[in-house]
């Protein structure tokens, strides 16, 4: 893959031919006093034929547990729960520093 640097009047004048090369697979970027500020590249495809289903067929297992209501309990933590834990029941992530001996 080549790269074309061209500035912002050449990019004006010659903008159809630089779309082909864009179209050709090449990168364009345009500079303002020399200096990259845009690229013009090719716009993702949108898909033509429709997603296979069940790719993950035989890989992954749902038990039927999985369509059971929640607890009770769970539901009220959930609903009524405070959003973050009290700090008290914050563990310390970081390990501590074992004591150097004197």
């Amino acid at each position: 893959m080549t790269m074309i640097m061209v500035n912002i009047h050449e990019a004006k004048a010659k903008l159809s031919e630089f779309v082909d090369a864009v179209e050709r697979g090449e990168r364009v970027v345009i500079c303002k006093r020399n200096h990259p500020v845009a690229e013009l590249r090719p716009v993702e495809q949108k898909r033509t034929e429709a997603r296979p289903l069940g790719l993950a067929k035989g890989q992954i297992k749902i038990l039927p547990s999985f369509y059971e209501p929640m607890p009770d309990d769970w539901l009220d933590e959930f609903e009524n729960g405070p959003v973050f834990p009290v700090k008290s029941e914050i563990s310390a992530r970081a390990a501590k520093k074992p004591r150097r001996s004197r």
